[in-house]
């Protein structure tokens, strides 16, 4: 018999495999060395705008997390106003409007992770 020490998904087993020269078909059995961890709860979903979408978007540059929502639906911004703040890479990105308008939606909350092409935002 051989011994095995195997990780998986950060779980660590240990493993008993019994050799096969004998003619035995006994089963191979792992035995957990801990509980299999509970999954990470999911992150919060983008909220429902209450309004609909507008013709201009805001999508997410990059993969991060929203730190702060600095506008807010039915706001008349200018272009280059700051409507989010985004967290990527342990940098601090605003995020700002791209031409003017009214904010028609914001669809993502604070602290939300969001990856590269989300939609963050929309303006009419």
């Amino acid at each position: 018999m051989k011994n095995y020490k195997i990780t998986v998904n950060g779980t660590t087993y240990d493993v008993t495999v019994e050799d096969g020269a004998g003619g035995s078909s006994a089963p191979v059995a792992a035995a957990p060395v801990a509980a299999a961890p509970a999954p990470a709860a999911a992150p919060a979903a983008p909220k429902a705008s209450s309004g609909s979408a507008g013709s201009v978007t805001v999508n997410s540059p990059m993969p991060g997390k929203i730190l702060s929502i600095k506008a807010s639906e039915g706001q008349s911004v200018s272009k280059g106003d700051v409507l989010m703040v985004l967290e990527a890479m342990k940098m601090e990105n605003e995020i700002v409007a791209p031409s003017d308008g009214t904010v028609a939606s914001i669809n993502v909350n604070e602290g939300a992770s969001v990856e590269a092409g989300d939609l963050l935002a929309s303006l009419n």
